[in-house]
């Protein structure tokens, strides 16, 4: 059974969010756990970007004991030195370098030609290489990058050195099929390809980056590369829980995989980085909102209580949580006598139906009704008082 490679980018490119800037201890706190969600491998932030991120990194490094720790470098001597000071006492290290490949952003952002980044690109890898074995390499903006080209530059790079080449959507550019051809094409077109791990890194701006990253891993990536809740720069990365939840529940589609992953971290992983980033999770997130595992509709509410598999693919404790019914005016009367056991009252059928009519009406005007509510409507309708 072949492995997943979970590698995380929630302190690196999740902070790069607006407004997600992380302290030492916090990006720390988070780190510890990433460790223990099981994360592969940690990138840990970008030690040339400030003191505060090479002092993150370093510390991250000497604290981790079982991820890889990461920090990312650019394709240039001062970046790459900077990045193996941050990273020589950790355990497993790795740098992670990366240069733009594709004409867009060689014309118009470096002013160079392909020969010339291809040359930086080699040079970087073999530059990191005197600090740790293990190198990843990215060619930014891979999925926009002339085909040939891209194959040139990753057979060069994997020659040089590096263990691990990462294909990224900076850009979040690329539909599914399309993506998973990329990676296809690079497995049949790269010659040396089986000496190097194929990663990929996707970008959400049109709200693909879990479908790309589950298409590459079809067509051959083994390491796929994201953030907790999915935060990162502009629409955000491929959310890591998505992906993780994803193996899991559909392996009839995807297959089996091994991985690391301890599932009931994920919960708390997702609101450990919710509270340190200051990046607030939408409700309906996918795996980690708060109404993933919530019901409110009373056809909802009365199949959860019959059977939890009727509307629930995931069982919430799978991820450290359990499920709830929301009481609200779309509630219905199963829903409603479940919770009014579970808060003390024992109510016989024609009495519910009292309290059924009370309740619809109080709902009306209501987002949600507490249990105090709830036992305020059935005393005031009963003038019964709770089982003790």
């Amino acid at each position: 059974m072949e492995e997943i490679i979970f590698f995380d980018t929630t302190l690196r490119d999740g902070e790069q969010s607006p407004g997600a800037s992380m302290t030492k201890d916090g990006k720390v706190k988070v780190a510890m756990q990433l460790e223990k969600l099981g994360v592969n491998v940690i990138e840990a932030g970008f030690p040339i970007a400030s003191e505060n991120d090479f002092e993150s990194v370093k510390e991250i490094a000497r604290t981790v004991t079982k991820s890889t720790v990461a920090g990312l470098a650019r394709a240039k001597k001062v970046d790459i030195d900077r990045c193996g000071d941050a990273i020589k006492d950790a355990k497993k290290p790795r740098i992670h370098t990366f240069m733009s490949t594709s004409d867009i952003h060689l014309a118009n952002q470096f002013g160079i030609d392909r020969e010339t980044a291809l040359k930086i690109s080699i040079d970087a890898v073999k530059q990191a290489k005197n600090y740790c074995n293990d190198i990843e390499f990215s060619p930014m903006d891979a999925t926009r990058t002339e085909k040939s080209y891209l194959y040139r530059v990753i057979e060069s790079v994997i020659d040089a050195g590096a263990t691990t080449v990462n294909i990224p959507d900076t850009v979040g550019y690329s539909t599914p099929v399309e993506f998973g051809q990329l990676i296809k094409g690079i497995k049949e077109n790269v010659p040396n390809i089986s000496q190097a791990i194929i990663s990929v890194h996707c970008h959400n701006d049109l709200g693909l980056a879990t479908a790309n990253s589950l298409a590459a891993i079809t067509n051959g990536a083994r390491q796929v590369e994201g953030t907790i809740n999915g935060i990162g720069e502009r629409a955000g990365n491929a959310s890591l829980e998505e992906i993780m939840m994803i193996l899991k529940t559909r392996k009839d589609q995807m297959g089996e995989f091994k991985s690391n992953v301890n599932y009931t971290e994920i919960y708390n992983s997702s609101k450990i980085v919710e509270s340190i980033s200051g990046i607030m999770v939408q409700r309906n997130k996918a795996i980690v909102g708060k109404n993933a595992f919530s019901h409110e509709s009373g056809i909802h509410q009365d199949g959860i209580i019959k059977h939890k598999s009727t509307y629930e693919i995931i069982d919430p404790r799978t991820i450290g949580i359990e499920s709830e019914l929301v009481l609200g005016k779309h509630s219905g009367k199963h829903a409603i006598e479940k919770r009014a056991k579970e808060i003390g009252f024992e109510i016989d059928e024609n009495q519910m139906n009292c309290v059924f009519t009370s309740f619809k009406n109080y709902a009306d005007n209501k987002k949600y009704v507490t249990d105090e509510e709830l036992e305020k409507i059935i005393v005031q309708e009963l003038g019964i008082k709770q089982n003790a």
